[in-house]
């Protein structure tokens, strides 16, 4: 028989899956899991606004979907976690089925 779930697990799995619910999120993500990109470049390459990709990456690092590292003052993102990446993949697949 399978181990019980605790309570704290349960909670911050449902929690990421409300985080990948969001599809400006998606295709963040998406877009970094294939290369490592600015705010701008994520912008521009999405067709979004700087000011939405940033509140969206804030929400992502939160939840440690994604990093970044510093180039004197541009911050590069790239994701933080292969196996929600897998998961999001398998996900993108199944529904291209």
């Amino acid at each position: 028989m399978p181990e019980e779930l605790r309570e704290d697990t349960i909670q911050k799995t449902a929690d990421t899956f409300k985080v990948l619910s969001d599809p400006t999120r998606i295709r963040i993500l998406h877009h970094l899991c294939r290369q490592e990109a600015s705010v701008s470049a994520i912008a521009a390459d999405l067709d979004l606004k700087q000011s939405t990709v940033s509140h969206q990456l804030r929400t992502l690092k939160l939840f440690r979907l994604v990093t970044y590292r510093r180039e004197g003052t541009t911050l590069y993102y790239t994701f933080n976690d292969d196996h929600v990446m897998q998961t999001l993949e398998q996900m993108i697949d199944h529904v291209e089925e």
